[in-house]
Protein backbone atom coordinates (compact mmCIF):
# COMPACT_ATOMS: atom_id res chain seq x y z
CA UNK A 1 0.00 0.00 0.00
CA UNK A 2 1.39 3.41 -0.95
CA UNK A 3 1.05 6.30 1.47
CA UNK A 4 1.60 10.02 1.11
CA UNK A 5 3.13 11.28 4.31
CA UNK A 6 2.38 14.85 5.33
CA UNK A 7 3.73 15.15 8.84
CA UNK A 8 3.05 18.15 11.04
CA UNK A 9 4.34 17.82 14.59
CA UNK A 10 1.70 17.97 17.27
CA UNK A 11 1.62 20.94 19.55
CA UNK A 12 2.74 20.71 23.13
CA UNK A 13 0.71 22.21 25.93
CA UNK A 14 2.51 24.96 27.79
CA UNK A 15 1.39 25.78 31.30
CA UNK A 16 3.42 28.95 31.59
CA UNK A 17 1.67 32.29 31.76
CA UNK A 18 2.80 35.66 30.51
CA UNK A 19 2.87 38.77 32.68
CA UNK A 20 0.55 40.82 30.49
CA UNK A 21 -0.22 44.31 31.82
CA UNK A 22 -3.82 44.92 32.84
CA UNK A 23 -6.03 45.75 29.88
CA UNK A 24 -3.19 45.46 27.38
CA UNK A 25 -5.23 43.71 24.69
CA UNK A 26 -8.66 45.12 25.54
CA UNK A 27 -8.88 47.01 22.23
CA UNK A 28 -7.97 43.95 20.12
CA UNK A 29 -11.52 42.91 19.30
CA UNK A 30 -11.52 42.56 15.49
CA UNK A 31 -10.54 39.82 13.11
CA UNK A 32 -8.53 39.53 9.91
CA UNK A 33 -6.26 42.39 8.97
CA UNK A 34 -8.31 44.79 11.12
CA UNK A 35 -7.10 42.85 14.15
CA UNK A 36 -3.51 43.25 13.01
CA UNK A 37 -3.99 47.01 12.89
CA UNK A 38 -5.52 46.96 16.38
CA UNK A 39 -2.52 45.05 17.70
CA UNK A 40 -0.17 47.48 15.95
CA UNK A 41 -1.77 50.40 17.80
CA UNK A 42 -1.27 48.59 21.09
CA UNK A 43 2.44 47.82 20.63
CA UNK A 44 3.63 50.93 18.77
CA UNK A 45 5.12 54.17 20.13
CA UNK A 46 2.21 56.40 19.07
CA UNK A 47 -0.55 57.72 21.31
CA UNK A 48 -3.51 56.16 19.51
CA UNK A 49 -6.06 57.31 22.08
CA UNK A 50 -6.44 53.85 23.57
CA UNK A 51 -7.53 53.26 27.13
CA UNK A 52 -5.27 52.09 28.60
CA UNK A 53 -2.48 53.41 26.36
CA UNK A 54 0.92 51.71 26.41
CA UNK A 55 3.77 53.34 24.49
CA UNK A 56 6.90 51.47 23.44
CA UNK A 57 10.33 53.03 23.91
CA UNK A 58 12.99 53.27 21.20
CA UNK A 59 16.19 52.36 23.00
CA UNK A 60 19.65 52.72 21.48
CA UNK A 61 21.34 50.04 19.41
CA UNK A 62 23.96 49.53 22.11
CA UNK A 63 21.19 49.03 24.69
CA UNK A 64 20.36 45.70 23.03
CA UNK A 65 23.33 44.12 24.78
CA UNK A 66 21.94 45.28 28.13
CA UNK A 67 18.55 43.83 27.26
CA UNK A 68 20.12 40.51 26.27
CA UNK A 69 21.59 40.08 29.75
CA UNK A 70 17.98 39.61 30.89
CA UNK A 71 16.21 38.33 27.79
CA UNK A 72 18.67 35.86 26.28
CA UNK A 73 20.31 33.93 29.09
CA UNK A 74 20.51 30.15 29.07
CA UNK A 75 18.48 28.99 32.07
CA UNK A 76 16.64 26.40 29.97
CA UNK A 77 19.18 23.98 28.41
CA UNK A 78 22.64 23.96 30.06
CA UNK A 79 21.13 26.32 32.65
CA UNK A 80 24.49 27.96 33.27
CA UNK A 81 23.74 31.64 32.60
CA UNK A 82 25.61 31.85 29.31
CA UNK A 83 24.32 33.60 26.18
CA UNK A 84 21.44 31.74 24.52
CA UNK A 85 22.23 31.70 20.79
CA UNK A 86 19.67 30.03 18.51
CA UNK A 87 22.40 29.20 15.98
CA UNK A 88 24.67 27.33 18.41
CA UNK A 89 22.37 26.04 21.16
CA UNK A 90 22.12 22.25 21.14
CA UNK A 91 18.95 21.31 23.05
CA UNK A 92 19.84 17.62 23.08
CA UNK A 93 23.39 17.87 24.43
CA UNK A 94 26.38 20.08 25.14
CA UNK A 95 26.96 23.16 22.99
CA UNK A 96 30.09 23.21 20.84
CA UNK A 97 30.95 26.61 22.30
CA UNK A 98 29.40 29.17 24.63
CA UNK A 99 29.54 32.93 25.10
CA UNK A 100 29.53 34.92 28.32
CA UNK A 101 28.07 38.41 28.60
CA UNK A 102 30.44 41.18 29.62
CA UNK A 103 33.46 39.36 28.25
CA UNK A 104 35.88 39.96 25.39
CA UNK A 105 33.76 37.63 23.25
CA UNK A 106 31.45 40.50 22.23
CA UNK A 107 32.07 41.71 18.66
CA UNK A 108 34.88 44.28 18.60
CA UNK A 109 35.29 44.32 14.82
CA UNK A 110 37.78 41.47 14.78
CA UNK A 111 37.59 37.75 14.09
CA UNK A 112 34.30 36.09 13.19
CA UNK A 113 35.96 33.90 10.56
CA UNK A 114 34.68 30.71 12.22
CA UNK A 115 32.12 29.72 14.83
CA UNK A 116 32.81 30.39 18.49
CA UNK A 117 35.00 33.51 18.17
CA UNK A 118 32.67 36.49 18.68
CA UNK A 119 28.96 37.18 19.17
CA UNK A 120 26.96 40.13 17.87
CA UNK A 121 23.39 41.15 17.01
CA UNK A 122 21.38 39.22 14.41
CA UNK A 123 18.46 40.96 12.70
CA UNK A 124 16.01 38.14 11.98
CA UNK A 125 14.45 40.52 9.45
CA UNK A 126 17.59 41.83 7.69
CA UNK A 127 18.56 45.49 8.18
CA UNK A 128 18.68 45.89 4.40
CA UNK A 129 14.90 45.51 4.33
CA UNK A 130 14.39 48.73 6.30
CA UNK A 131 17.67 50.51 5.43
CA UNK A 132 18.92 50.12 9.02
CA UNK A 133 16.40 52.72 10.21
CA UNK A 134 15.20 53.01 13.79
CA UNK A 135 13.28 51.90 15.75
CA UNK A 136 13.45 48.70 13.67
CA UNK A 137 17.22 48.41 14.00
CA UNK A 138 17.01 48.50 17.80
CA UNK A 139 13.93 46.30 18.30
CA UNK A 140 14.86 43.43 20.62
CA UNK A 141 11.74 41.46 19.69
CA UNK A 142 13.40 40.41 16.43
CA UNK A 143 17.08 41.34 16.99
CA UNK A 144 18.79 38.53 18.88
CA UNK A 145 22.33 37.73 20.04
CA UNK A 146 24.10 35.27 17.76
CA UNK A 147 27.44 33.93 16.69
CA UNK A 148 29.13 36.50 14.42
CA UNK A 149 30.23 33.98 11.81
CA UNK A 150 26.82 32.30 11.47
CA UNK A 151 25.14 35.70 11.39
CA UNK A 152 27.31 36.61 8.40
CA UNK A 153 26.60 33.28 6.70
CA UNK A 154 22.88 33.71 7.11
CA UNK A 155 23.34 37.16 5.52
CA UNK A 156 20.04 38.49 4.10
CA UNK A 157 18.68 35.14 2.99
CA UNK A 158 15.04 34.30 3.76
CA UNK A 159 14.13 31.56 6.18
CA UNK A 160 12.87 28.33 4.65
CA UNK A 161 13.28 24.56 4.39
CA UNK A 162 16.71 23.53 3.09
CA UNK A 163 16.79 20.72 0.55
CA UNK A 164 20.56 20.48 -0.09
CA UNK A 165 22.72 22.14 2.56
CA UNK A 166 25.80 24.12 1.54
CA UNK A 167 26.43 25.06 5.19
CA UNK A 168 25.51 23.29 8.44
CA UNK A 169 26.30 24.96 11.75
CA UNK A 170 27.44 23.23 14.91
CA UNK A 171 23.85 22.89 16.17
CA UNK A 172 22.36 21.78 12.83
CA UNK A 173 21.10 25.08 11.39
CA UNK A 174 21.46 24.98 7.60
CA UNK A 175 21.82 27.11 4.49
CA UNK A 176 20.96 25.88 1.00
CA UNK A 177 18.29 25.86 -1.68
CA UNK A 178 14.66 25.84 -0.53
CA UNK A 179 12.72 22.58 -0.80
CA UNK A 180 10.14 23.24 -3.52
CA UNK A 181 7.51 20.80 -2.25
CA UNK A 182 5.17 20.24 0.68
CA UNK A 183 4.48 23.26 2.85
CA UNK A 184 7.56 25.07 1.47
CA UNK A 185 6.59 24.74 -2.21
CA UNK A 186 6.90 27.80 -4.43
CA UNK A 187 10.49 28.96 -3.88
CA UNK A 188 13.82 27.47 -5.01
CA UNK A 189 16.48 30.06 -4.11
CA UNK A 190 18.83 30.01 -1.11
CA UNK A 191 17.28 30.01 2.35
CA UNK A 192 18.43 29.57 5.95
CA UNK A 193 16.78 26.98 8.20
CA UNK A 194 17.11 27.02 12.02
CA UNK A 195 16.75 23.87 14.09
CA UNK A 196 13.22 22.79 15.06
CA UNK A 197 13.61 24.12 18.62
CA UNK A 198 13.60 27.72 17.38
CA UNK A 199 11.46 27.67 14.24
CA UNK A 200 8.34 28.85 16.04
CA UNK A 201 10.34 31.58 17.79
CA UNK A 202 11.46 32.95 14.43
CA UNK A 203 7.98 32.71 12.93
CA UNK A 204 6.51 34.75 15.78
CA UNK A 205 9.26 37.35 15.34
CA UNK A 206 8.12 37.77 11.73
CA UNK A 207 4.47 38.03 12.70
CA UNK A 208 5.45 40.66 15.25
CA UNK A 209 7.51 42.65 12.73
CA UNK A 210 4.81 42.95 10.07
CA UNK A 211 2.32 43.97 12.77
CA UNK A 212 4.48 46.47 14.67
CA UNK A 213 5.66 48.13 11.43
CA UNK A 214 2.47 47.68 9.40
CA UNK A 215 2.40 51.34 8.34
CA UNK A 216 5.87 51.06 6.78
CA UNK A 217 5.62 47.69 5.05
CA UNK A 218 4.92 49.14 1.58
CA UNK A 219 7.98 51.40 1.79
CA UNK A 220 10.48 48.71 2.81
CA UNK A 221 12.88 47.42 0.17
CA UNK A 222 11.85 44.33 -1.74
CA UNK A 223 12.35 41.14 0.25
CA UNK A 224 11.35 37.70 -1.00
CA UNK A 225 9.44 36.81 2.17
CA UNK A 226 7.17 39.87 1.87
CA UNK A 227 4.55 40.62 -0.80
CA UNK A 228 4.77 44.44 -0.68
CA UNK A 229 1.40 44.93 1.01
CA UNK A 230 0.60 46.33 4.45
CA UNK A 231 -2.19 43.85 5.22
CA UNK A 232 -1.24 40.29 4.27
CA UNK A 233 2.46 41.27 4.13
CA UNK A 234 3.79 37.77 3.35
CA UNK A 235 4.41 35.95 0.10
CA UNK A 236 2.25 32.78 0.01
CA UNK A 237 5.20 30.37 0.26
CA UNK A 238 6.67 32.08 3.30
CA UNK A 239 3.32 32.56 5.03
CA UNK A 240 2.82 28.79 4.82
CA UNK A 241 6.35 28.15 6.09
CA UNK A 242 6.03 30.52 9.02
CA UNK A 243 2.54 29.36 9.93
CA UNK A 244 3.65 25.72 9.89
CA UNK A 245 6.62 26.56 12.12
CA UNK A 246 4.31 28.52 14.42
CA UNK A 247 1.99 25.55 14.87
CA UNK A 248 4.68 22.85 15.01
CA UNK A 249 6.82 24.67 17.58
CA UNK A 250 4.48 26.22 20.19
CA UNK A 251 5.38 29.07 22.52
CA UNK A 252 8.01 28.01 25.04
CA UNK A 253 8.82 29.24 28.53
CA UNK A 254 11.96 30.79 27.07
CA UNK A 255 9.86 32.93 24.68
CA UNK A 256 7.48 33.97 27.44
CA UNK A 257 10.35 35.04 29.67
CA UNK A 258 12.02 36.88 26.78
CA UNK A 259 8.77 38.71 26.00
CA UNK A 260 8.42 39.78 29.63
CA UNK A 261 12.04 40.93 29.89
CA UNK A 262 11.90 42.99 26.69
CA UNK A 263 8.67 44.62 27.80
CA UNK A 264 10.18 45.29 31.21
CA UNK A 265 6.80 45.39 32.97
CA UNK A 266 7.23 49.01 34.08
CA UNK A 267 11.01 49.40 33.76
CA UNK A 268 12.01 52.61 31.93
CA UNK A 269 15.20 50.98 30.68
CA UNK A 270 13.35 48.32 28.70
CA UNK A 271 11.46 48.48 25.41
CA UNK A 272 7.99 48.48 27.01
CA UNK A 273 6.03 46.59 24.37
CA UNK A 274 5.16 42.96 23.76
CA UNK A 275 4.97 40.35 21.03
CA UNK A 276 1.21 39.61 20.83
CA UNK A 277 1.77 36.29 19.09
CA UNK A 278 3.60 34.95 22.12
CA UNK A 279 0.89 36.18 24.48
CA UNK A 280 -1.88 34.76 22.28
CA UNK A 281 -0.80 32.32 19.53
CA UNK A 282 -4.35 32.29 18.15
CA UNK A 283 -3.89 35.85 16.87
CA UNK A 284 -1.94 34.41 13.93
CA UNK A 285 -4.87 32.38 12.69
CA UNK A 286 -7.36 35.13 13.48
CA UNK A 287 -5.44 37.53 11.21
CA UNK A 288 -4.26 35.35 8.30
CA UNK A 289 -6.93 32.62 8.20
CA UNK A 290 -8.23 33.65 4.77
CA UNK A 291 -4.73 33.66 3.24
CA UNK A 292 -3.57 30.28 4.55
CA UNK A 293 -3.42 27.27 2.25
CA UNK A 294 -5.77 24.54 3.47
CA UNK A 295 -7.38 21.84 1.42
CA UNK A 296 -9.11 18.53 1.48
CA UNK A 297 -6.48 15.84 1.60
CA UNK A 298 -6.14 12.29 0.46
CA UNK A 299 -3.49 9.60 0.82
CA UNK A 300 -3.44 7.18 -2.05
CA UNK A 301 -5.38 4.00 -1.17
CA UNK A 302 -5.61 5.03 2.48
CA UNK A 303 -7.61 8.07 3.69
CA UNK A 304 -9.75 10.81 2.24
CA UNK A 305 -10.84 13.66 4.50
CA UNK A 306 -13.23 16.47 3.55
CA UNK A 307 -14.29 19.24 3.68
CA UNK A 308 -11.46 21.48 4.84
CA UNK A 309 -12.38 24.04 6.12
CA UNK A 310 -15.07 22.12 7.99
CA UNK A 311 -18.28 23.43 9.50
CA UNK A 312 -20.21 20.83 11.50
CA UNK A 313 -19.42 17.46 9.91
CA UNK A 314 -16.06 16.02 8.87
CA UNK A 315 -16.12 13.06 6.48
CA UNK A 316 -13.40 10.43 6.75
CA UNK A 317 -13.36 7.77 4.05
CA UNK A 318 -11.21 4.65 4.47
CA UNK A 319 -10.13 2.81 1.35
CA UNK A 320 -9.98 -0.39 3.40
CA UNK A 321 -11.96 -1.32 6.51
CA UNK A 322 -9.34 -1.15 9.21
CA UNK A 323 -9.18 0.20 12.75
CA UNK A 324 -8.18 3.87 12.58
CA UNK A 325 -7.61 6.29 15.45
CA UNK A 326 -8.92 9.81 14.77
CA UNK A 327 -7.61 12.64 16.96
CA UNK A 328 -8.12 16.39 16.73
CA UNK A 329 -5.89 18.76 18.73
CA UNK A 330 -6.38 22.49 19.29
CA UNK A 331 -3.68 25.13 18.87
CA UNK A 332 -2.40 24.58 22.42
CA UNK A 333 -1.96 20.85 21.86
CA UNK A 334 -5.05 19.80 23.84
CA UNK A 335 -6.86 16.72 22.53
CA UNK A 336 -10.44 17.86 21.84
CA UNK A 337 -11.83 14.93 19.80
CA UNK A 338 -10.76 11.29 19.88
CA UNK A 339 -12.56 8.44 18.17
CA UNK A 340 -11.73 4.98 16.87
CA UNK A 341 -13.37 4.02 13.57
CA UNK A 342 -13.29 0.84 11.51
CA UNK A 343 -15.02 2.05 8.34
CA UNK A 344 -15.77 5.35 6.64
CA UNK A 345 -17.50 7.63 9.12
CA UNK A 346 -18.43 11.21 9.91
CA UNK A 347 -17.07 13.18 12.86
CA UNK A 348 -19.25 15.82 14.45
CA UNK A 349 -17.32 19.08 14.82
CA UNK A 350 -20.06 21.58 15.67
CA UNK A 351 -18.79 21.80 19.27
CA UNK A 352 -15.40 23.12 18.15
CA UNK A 353 -14.72 26.84 18.20
CA UNK A 354 -13.66 28.46 14.94
CA UNK A 355 -9.93 28.23 14.38
CA UNK A 356 -7.02 26.02 13.39
CA UNK A 357 -6.65 22.42 14.59
CA UNK A 358 -4.37 19.47 13.92
CA UNK A 359 -6.06 16.32 12.64
CA UNK A 360 -4.15 13.11 13.32
CA UNK A 361 -5.05 9.75 11.76
CA UNK A 362 -3.30 6.57 12.88
CA UNK A 363 -3.67 3.21 11.14
CA UNK A 364 -1.37 0.32 12.07
CA UNK A 365 2.04 2.01 12.44
CA UNK A 366 1.27 4.82 10.01
CA UNK A 367 0.29 8.29 11.25
CA UNK A 368 -0.48 11.39 9.23
CA UNK A 369 -1.16 14.86 10.60
CA UNK A 370 -2.43 17.96 8.86
CA UNK A 371 -3.96 21.37 9.43
CA UNK A 372 -7.74 21.39 9.80
CA UNK A 373 -9.70 24.64 9.76
CA UNK A 374 -13.04 24.98 11.57
CA UNK A 375 -15.30 27.84 10.54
Amino acid sequence: MKHLYFIIGLLVVTTASAQIPTGYYDSATGSGYALKTELKRIIDNVNDGLSPEYLSINLSYSALYQTYELSDVDVYFENNGTLLDIYSENPAGSDSYEYTYGSSQQDDGTMGTAEGQRFNREHIIPQAVFDSDTPMRNDAHFVVPSDKYVNAQRDNFPFGVVENATLTTSNGSKKGNNLNSGYSAGYTNTVFEPIDEFKGDIARMYFYFVTRYEDSMTSFDQYDMFDGSSDKCFDDTFLNILYTWHTNDPVSQREIDRNNNIDGIGATTRQRNRNPFIDNPNFVFDIWQNALSVEEFQTAEAFKVYPNPVNNVLHIELQYAKQTQVEIYNVLGKLVISKTINNSETIQTESLSDGMYILRLTQDNTTISKKLIKN
